[in-house]
C-alpha cells in the first residue's frame, strides 16, 4: 500500500512502514518482495594487480576483531593463533587474512524521533566526519536512513561522499512532543507513526531493502544512532538480530538521546544485545567528544578486521542455528587477555527437502 508523504513515498511491506525518496529507485510490488534479492548483481571487474579470493560455495565466513587490555586493535594474529568451534566442534580454517581492503557497504541509520531533538546536531557532525574519513569512493558505498515510526531512505546506496553528506546535513527531528499532530489521539495512523519510534523495524528495513542488495563479498554494517526506546515496531530486537546474522550484517549501536527528554529511557540492554549478536559493539557517549570517539573506534575496527572462512564439519543444510566460538590458542597471547569480537553464530543454508 502506497501513501503520499511530503517528498517521499511510503510503502507498507510486511506491516513495516518504509519511505523512499522519489529519486531513489523503483520498488517492486509487495508480492514480489523477497528476503534475499533475486535480481542479478553485476560483479565488478577487479583492477589490474588486485587479488581475487575464491571462497568455497559451502564455506562459512566470519569477521573477527581483537583488542588488548588498553582497547588497542591487534592486527598481527595468525591462523594458528586462534581456534574456531561450531556448536563446540573444532573447525579447520581454510582462509584467514586481515581485511584492510575489502569493500564496505554501510548503512547510517539515524533516529529522528523527539528524544533526539537536542543531540541531532552532534549526530550530524560526528556522522559527517565519519563519512569523510572512512569512505573510499573506489571501493566503498554507504546509504543514509532515518526513522521515527516510519523509516525513510534519505540517500540510497552510493559512493558519492557529497550526496551522503548532504543527506546527513538534512537530518532533523520533524515531530516533537510539542507538535500538535502528536498530541491528537484521534490522528490517523500515518500521522501517529511519524510521532512514534520503530527502531527494530528500521534495522530490518535497512538490511532487507538496502544492504541485502549489495554484493555478497562486501562487509556490511549498520551504524545505528538511537536510544533504542521502541514503541511501534512489528519486529522484535531478537528478530532484527537474526535478520542481520542471516545477511552477514554487523550492527554498531551508538546509544544516544536528549538527557532532558522525560519520556522513555536509554535501552542499553537492547542496543548492546543486537551489537553483540552480530559481532559489533555498543557505545554510550555522554558528550560530543565521546560521540566522535565512538565513530573513530568503529572506523578503526572496520580497518582492523580479519576475514575467516571454513567449511563446516556439519554439512546438514537444515536451516538450523550454529553457535560460533573463537578462542585464542596461542599460550603467549592468552596471557594478554585479548578481547575477541565476532558474530555469535549463523543460520545454515536450507534445502527444499529440509523445509518440508
Amino acid at each position: 500500500m502506497f501513501c503520499l508523504l511530503p517528498f517521499a513515498f511510503c510503502l507498507r511491506r510486511k506491516a513495516l512502514a518504509f519511505c523512499l525518496l522519489p529519486f531513489a529507485f523503483i520498488v517492486a510490488p509487495p508480492q514480489a518482495a523477497q528476503r534475499t534479492s533475486t535480481a542479478p548483481t553485476q560483479t565488478p571487474t577487479p583492477a589490474d594487480g588486485e587479488t581475487v579470493v575464491s571462497i568455497e560455495t559451502d564455506a562459512t565466513n566470519v569477521l573477527l576483531s581483537a583488542t588488548d587490555k588498553k582497547r588497542r586493535f591487534v592486527t598481527t594474529l595468525r591462523p594458528e593463533d586462534i581456534r574456531l568451534l561450531e556448536d563446540g566442534v573444532p573447525q579447520q580454517i581454510s582462509y584467514f587474512e586481515r581485511e584492510t581492503d575489502a569493500p564496505l557497504s554501510l548503512a547510517l541509520l539515524v533516529d529522528t524521533s523527539a528524544s533526539q531533538e537536542k543531540v541531532m546536531q552532534d549526530e550530524r557532525d560526528a556522522a559527517s566526519a565519519f563519512i569523510r574519513s572512512v569512505l573510499r569512493p573506489d571501493k566503498d558505498t554507504a546509504s543514509v536512513l532515518s526513522f521515527t515510526g516510519i523509516t525513510r531512505l534519505d540517500q540510497p546506496t552510493t559512493n558519492d561522499a557529497a550526496k551522503l553528506l548532504n543527506a546527513i546535513g538534512a537530518l532533523e527531528v520533524r515531530y516533537t512532543v510539542r507538535s500538535p499532530e502528536c498530541k491528537d489521539r484521534e490522528a490517523p495512523q500515518e500521522v501517529r507513526l511519524r510521532c512514534g519510534t520503530a527502531v527494530w523495524d528500521a534495522v530490518t528495513i535497512s538490511i532487507e531493502e538496502v544492504l541485502s542488495k549489495t554484493p555478497e563479498r562486501t562487509r556490511r554494517a549498520i551504524i545505528l544512532l538511537s536510544d533504542g526506546d521502541d514503541y511501534d515496531s512489528h519486529v522484535r530486537v531478537y528478530q532484527a538480530a537474526e535478520d542481520a546474522v542471516r545477511n552477514n550484517t554487523v550492527v554498531y549501536s551508538v546509544g544516544i538521546r536528549d538527557k532532558h527528554f522525560e519520556l522513555g529511557s536509554l535501552r542499553r540492554d537492547f542496543l548492546s544485545n543486537i551489537a553483540e549478536q552480530t559481532g559489533g559493539r555498543a557505545f554510550f557517549p555522554k558528550n560530543p567528544a565521546d560521540l566522535a570517539a565512538a565513530f573513530s573506534t568503529i572506523e578503526q575496527e572496520l580497518r582492523s578486521q580479519y576475514f575467516i572462512s571454513y567449511t563446516p564439519t556439519n554439512r546438514s543444510k537444515d536451516g538450523s542455528f550454529r553457535k560460533l566460538q573463537i578462542e585464542i590458542a596461542n599460550p603467549e597471547l592468552r596471557k594478554q587477555e585479548l578481547r575477541l569480537l565476532y558474530r555469535q553464530g549463523y543460520y545454515a543454508k536450507q534445502t527444499r527437502n529440509a523445509e518440508r
